[in-house]
């Protein structure tokens, strides 16, 4: 319960004036996610100002959540930190974040998957 508080309160802290908007989980169990505006994931125009973003639940960073591949923290950055299949941030690197062993890559049927934060 007080691991809970602390993500909370860290959440709150780096996602100023910013809106929980669920969680990037394939787990079927997990509660859906409020529907959100049109183009909101795939905005091949997004950036760090207008993208949602990607937290693990000890409130790290883990990339914009859009479809341009040239935004250099979107996970659809194949070169970049949170979208490269090397990086052991990404959630696209199958022995890193995206390996299907970790509790919160979204592809884990049965894990929890990353806390979407947006505007």
């Amino acid at each position: 319960m007080i691991t809970l508080a602390v993500v909370a309160i860290t959440l709150a802290t780096n996602a100023t004036a910013q809106t929980y908007l669920g969680n990037l989980s394939a787990n079927p169990y997990l509660p859906k996610a409020p529907p959100q505006p049109a183009n909101t994931f795939n905005n091949p125009y997004g950036n760090s100002s207008n993208s949602p973003q990607l937290f693990n639940s000890q409130g790290q960073y883990r990339g914009n959540l859009n479809a341009n591949p040239y935004d250099a923290n979107s996970v659809a950055n194949h070169y970049g930190r949170y979208g490269s299949q090397y990086s052991p941030d990404s959630i696209n690197n199958p022995y890193g974040a995206g390996s299907r062993y970790n509790q919160e890559n979204p592809n884990n049927p049965y894990g929890s998957g990353l806390t979407i934060i947006g505007r």
